[in-house]
């Protein structure tokens, strides 16, 4: 079974490239799931996988990439779920 975590990020996360570099972090991590941009300014995150990858994640979100200031990462956490996601990508 696997793990998920649901994550709004908070800050100036948009038109700083957040999205795709969370893709590609994601990938290196070997997670699967998806993030999208969100009309209040914020980043949503759904991402599943290994707890000790997720946790990984989490802390890079935290930070992003170099243009984003994060001010805010909410996360919730679901344990022992069925996989839903074969890939991460970006959705619109």
């Amino acid at each position: 079974m696997a793990s998920r975590v649901h994550m709004k990020v908070l800050g100036r996360v948009q038109g700083v490239f957040y999205r795709q570099s969370t893709v590609d972090q994601a990938r290196v991590l070997g997670l699967r799931g998806w993030v999208a941009n969100e009309s209040d300014g914020t980043v949503i995150i759904e991402a599943e996988g290994e707890r000790d990858k997720l946790e990984s994640f989490i802390i890079w979100c935290q930070k992003g990439p170099a243009n984003a200031k994060v001010s805010d990462v909410q996360v919730e956490w679901f344990d022992e779920v069925e996989p839903q996601f074969n890939r991460f990508e970006i959705r619109r």
